[in-house]
């Protein structure tokens, strides 16, 4: 039996193919569109997947204020934050982040999902979220990708 046929092959930062992808946000539930956006940073919906490596394409979302969330959770959910100083934690719900900064709560749930290290920060380097239809992306001409179609 030949063994040398039979070799893994690991992805490396100069083998990776990555790829321009564009997200439109608009009538997702925010916890699906996060799990699937943290697959396709990830790197996980590709053959040669390696865990160590940034192996996940770039991913531009546009439209991130129309996101849903289902039932009570635009008044339940809340997003916690400590300022550093004695008695200095802050909570918002998910209406008022919305209001004042519509994007982060997108972020903030594709951050939640992925590595708490090196890697995940990378990763998450690789993410644009825009309010609206418009990005600043145009010269890396991403190819639109429909979530719905995507496991």
């Amino acid at each position: 039996m030949d063994t040398l046929s039979y070799k893994t092959v690991s992805a490396n930062r100069k083998t990776v193919d990555k790829q321009w992808l564009l997200v439109d946000a608009e009538g997702q539930a925010l916890g699906r569109l996060a799990s699937k956006v943290a697959k396709l940073l990830r790197g996980k919906h590709k053959p040669n997947y390696t865990p160590h490596v940034d192996c996940g394409d770039n991913i531009v979302i546009i439209n991130a204020e129309k996101v849903t969330l289902s039932g009570n959770k635009w008044d339940d959910k809340t997003y916690s934050r400590y300022t550093g100083y004695p008695g200095g934690q802050r909570h918002t719900s998910a209406k008022e982040m919305l209001e004042k900064t519509p994007g982060r709560i997108v972020e903030k749930a594709v951050k939640g999902m992925l590595p708490k290290n090196r890697l995940g920060a990378d990763l998450f380097r690789n993410l644009k979220v825009y309010v609206g239809p418009d990005h600043d992306q145009e010269a890396q001409k991403p190819t639109a990708i429909n979530l719905n179609d995507f496991k």
